[in-house]
């Protein structure tokens, strides 16, 4: 098992000399993504359905339901429910989008150093350049990686967001 640990590890060096240091800014937009997601998730799944639950029962509990003033109050309820459930749901969105472009960003400097090397050297050994090739396309695949894995879980989310907003509206019989 450790042996395994430590091969694993071993790769996950090679991969990230490989790609260059940018790899590491991607790794940091792909955990906060992640962690923010998970948070959203876990609130919308465990936290929100009791929320949604008190403010169905305020409801329920109160006598007056038709009133103009009784409305607004319904209204309130929902839009601070709804900005409860939309918290984070921008910057998830924006992360996911950024994942691709700091890839990029190591495209760029996988480039420069493939110039480098050719302004260095010449251009007579590609041996020496394979590394800046290297170094341009590795951060571009893992920028997309990242992004694909937070597109489609992010999406998903959002579906479960919405319609546990229609639900709460649903829930609160609007006489």
């Amino acid at each position: 098992m450790m042996t395994q640990l430590v091969g694993l590890w071993e790769s996950v060096q090679d991969f990230i000399h490989t790609g260059g240091n940018v790899l590491y800014v991607v790794a940091v937009v792909l955990f906060i993504m992640w962690f923010l997601m998970l948070e959203r998730y876990w609130y919308v799944s465990a936290v929100f359905p009791k929320i949604k639950k008190d403010i169905i029962a305020k409801w329920d509990a109160r006598a007056d339901t038709t009133s103009w003033y009784a409305h607004k109050i319904r209204d309130t309820w929902i839009s601070e429910a709804t900005n409860d459930l939309d918290q984070r749901m921008l910057l998830i969105k924006t992360l996911v989008a950024m994942c691709p472009l700091v890839g990029l960003l190591g495209t760029v400097t996988g480039m420069i150093a493939v110039f480098d090397i050719m302004a260095t050297q010449g251009t007579g050994n590609p041996r020496t350049m394979a590394a800046g090739i290297s170094m341009a396309t590795i951060p571009t695949m893992a920028g997309m990686v990242a992004a694909l894995s937070g597109l489609f879980f992010s999406s998903r989310l959002e579906t479960k967001v919405k319609r546990e907003k229609a639900d709460l509206v649903d829930s609160l019989p609007h006489h």
